[in-house]
C-alpha cells in the first residue's frame, strides 16, 4: 500500500472511531468517515494481541493489505477507513479474508 492511502497518526484513527459510521461481520469491523476534499481513499488497520502472537498478526495485515490492493479500484476515494480484525481472523486464508472483506465494504456502501 502506498504512504498516501496509510491512516498513521492516533488522531487520525481518531477522528475515525469518533465520526465516522461502522459495518461489521464476524470477522472484520470496518469504520469509515467520508472526506470531501480527498483524492485518495486512506486505510489504517488494527490487529489486536488477542489474535495471536506477532506472526500471527503481521500475517492477517500482509493478507489485509493484499485484498485491499486488489479492490483498489472498486474503493471509493473520497473516505478514511480503519479496519479491525476479530478472533476468527486468525485462522483464515487470504482467499476467505479478502470475501469477508468484500462482504463487509460492500454492506457499508464503500465500493463502487
Amino acid at each position: 500500500m502506498r504512504k498516501i492511502n496509510r491512516l498513521k497518526s492516533n488522531d487520525e484513527f481518531q477522528n475515525v472511531f469518533k465520526n465516522g459510521k461502522s459495518f461489521a461481520n464476524r470477522q472484520l469491523v470496518v469504520y469509515y468517515l467520508p472526506k470531501k476534499d480527498q483524492i485518495n481513499f486512506r486505510v489504517g488497520l488494527s490487529v489486536s494481541k488477542k489474535i495471536g502472537n506477532a506472526v500471527v498478526r503481521n500475517q492477517v495485515k500482509r493478507y489485509l493489505r493484499q485484498a485491499i490492493l486488489e479492490m483498489e479500484d472498486d474503493i471509493k476515494r473520497d473516505v478514511d477507513i480503519v479496519i479491525i480484525a476479530r478472533q476468527p481472523v486468525k485462522s483464515m486464508d487470504f482467499h476467505q479474508i479478502k470475501k469477508s472483506l468484500t462482504h463487509v465494504l460492500l454492506n457499508s456502501k464503500l465500493l463502487k
